[in-house]
């Protein structure tokens, strides 16, 4: 069984929240991700998406 390639999501907030995706049935818990600026993205620990930053248009928020 192939599984998909993970989300990503482009982001202008350098902190977001994550809880799956309820109509795919891959919800869970909600939990708070800080994307490092040296890195520019973050990767949720339960559904693996990936969200990267658009540091063009990033609000200052760190």
């Amino acid at each position: 069984m192939t599984l998909p390639a993970p989300e990503t999501q482009i982001v202008t907030t350098w902190k977001i929240a994550c809880d799956g995706d309820e109509s795919m049935g891959s919800g869970h818990p909600r939990v708070w991700l800080v994307i490092p600026q040296d890195k520019g993205f973050v990767e949720c620990g339960y559904c693996d998406k990936r969200f990267e930053i658009d540091r063009a248009h990033a609000h200052d928020d760190h």
